[in-house]
């Protein structure tokens, strides 16, 4: 099977992430791809051309990142399962919570990469807020005991949270939130955190233009 990912996506991050929890290193091959590109090794797999995408042996390609957890959990130990289900309530929630301010975020760097002119205030403040907002409530949950295990939800956390180290740093999430940054500083040495560490500015995954061109 692939693995395609980008190195900035905190989703295909997650992904990654995923496959060395659940020891498929051996069964999953993990390939960078390249995004927005007419000529991508990803697009004759996946035409909407986003990460992460799984391509089984079948010629199957699952895309978006709750289903390639999906996909990867029932490769794995039963024991080692990393998405929760609806016996878990909490857990499904918090996992849900961090995807939703990974979008939300994920705007808020795509505006800041605009020409300023094009930029909207309006969308980086609502983006802002919100931001704010969930890493509050985040910081309660974690304070209170939240995000122990090494599940779906503690891997989109750590995610989220590596994405504004490096590529998002103008949210100075860890400022008044010192559960929240114990708790990512503390997995920081983890291999499948370790080894998956996304690459440091606002960035791009999109090909430079051709000489000559504009």
């Amino acid at each position: 099977m692939r693995l395609f990912h980008a190195p900035g996506s905190p989703y295909a991050r997650i992904a990654r992430m995923a496959v060395i929890e659940l020891d498929l290193t051996d069964r999953v091959a993990v390939e960078e791809a390249t995004l927005r590109d007419p000529d991508s090794v990803l697009l004759p797999h996946n035409p909407v051309g986003r990460v992460p995408s799984l391509l089984l042996d079948d010629g199957t390609t699952i895309t978006e990142t709750t289903p390639v957890l999906m996909m990867l959990d029932s490769m794995a130990d039963p024991a080692k399962r990393l998405l929760p289900g609806p016996d878990a309530p909490a857990a499904l929630a918090a996992y849900g919570r961090v995807l939703g301010m990974i979008d939300g975020i994920a705007v808020w760097n795509r505006e800041l990469r605009r020409p300023a002119h094009e930029r909207s205030p309006g969308v980086i403040a609502l983006e802002t807020m919100r931001a704010a907002r969930v890493a509050d409530i985040l910081e309660r949950d974690v304070a209170a005991g939240g995000f122990a295990a090494r599940d779906a939800a503690w891997l989109a956390l750590v995610s989220c949270f590596g994405y504004c180290e490096r590529r998002h740093t103008m949210f100075d999430w860890r400022q008044g939130r010192p559960s929240l940054a114990a708790l990512f500083d503390a997995a920081q040495p983890r291999p499948s955190v370790a080894q998956t560490l996304p690459p440091a500015g606002m960035g791009s995954a999109a090909p430079p233009p051709p000489a000559g061109r504009g």
